[in-house]
């Protein structure tokens, strides 16, 4: 790794996921999203944001769609193979960077499929992890009331919401941190579904930065939806 005073940012984007759950022809960060593919949406945001260094994409290796896309000549924009997980794919994000990062870079982590993120979220989340040695992830507290089901499928318990968050991306760690997190866990065999509970599983305590309702990963068709709305109506709330 190189040496540098000053942090500098970069951004790792997991696209590797076919999206089986939006039962479509093709994988979800690929489906038309207000005249563009998903993913291309999503890399317009993080493009739009100067203090990112470079972004790499971690596509299938057998995507065959991912060269039609704008972003892929784009020189701040490179691309890995992913592997089976997310957490693989993001591991092969970080190992593409390890002769660029330096071990106190930050690195953010976005969904490829989360195209409407706010331009005031992701500085929030940049502004409020400046000092601090770990990192964290936008969020939003649990605003609905939640209950954990049975075996039936009926009610077993009404759980507190007080101190429950839902994640979302991204999720900006210190690279050596992240790396090795993830590299432990694997390790392990933890299964982690986010770069927070790597990074949990580690010892460490994320910070909850306030998220936006609008940031929604597109995950089922209604999804969709809903993100051609919200693009169409201005894009991005604060």
């Amino acid at each position: 790794m190189t040496s540098n005073k000053t942090p500098r940012y970069w951004a790792v984007v997991p696209a590797a996921g076919a999206g089986l759950r939006m039962a479509a022809d093709v994988p979800k960060q690929y489906l038309p999203l207000n005249g563009a593919p998903v993913l291309q949406r999503t890399l317009e945001l993080l493009l739009a944001a100067d203090f990112i260094e470079q972004i790499v994409v971690v596509i299938d290796s057998e995507d065959r769609h991912w060269q039609s896309l704008p972003a892929a000549t784009d020189p701040r924009v490179l691309t890995t193979n992913g592997g089976a997980q997310r957490s693989d794919s993001v591991r092969a994000g970080l190992q593409s960077l390890q002769h660029s990062a330096d071990a106190q870079d930050w690195v953010l982590v976005h969904d490829a499929a989360r195209p409407c993120l706010s331009a005031a979220a992701l500085e929030r989340l940049r502004t409020e992890l400046a000092d601090s040695s770990v990192g964290g992830l936008l969020a939003l507290p649990v605003a609905e009331t939640v209950k954990r089901s049975d075996a039936g499928q009926c009610v077993a318990e009404t759980v507190d919401r007080g101190d429950l968050w839902l994640a979302q991306t991204p999720q900006m760690f210190r690279f050596e941190l992240l790396d090795k997190a993830l590299k432990a866990a694997a390790e392990a065999g933890a299964p982690v579904t986010d770069e927070s509970a790597a990074v949990e599983l580690a010892g460490y305590k994320p910070q909850l930065v306030q998220g936006d309702p609008g940031n929604i990963k597109i995950t089922r068709p209604g999804d969709l939806a809903f993100a051609q709305a919200r693009l169409a109506a201005g894009g991005q709330a604060p």
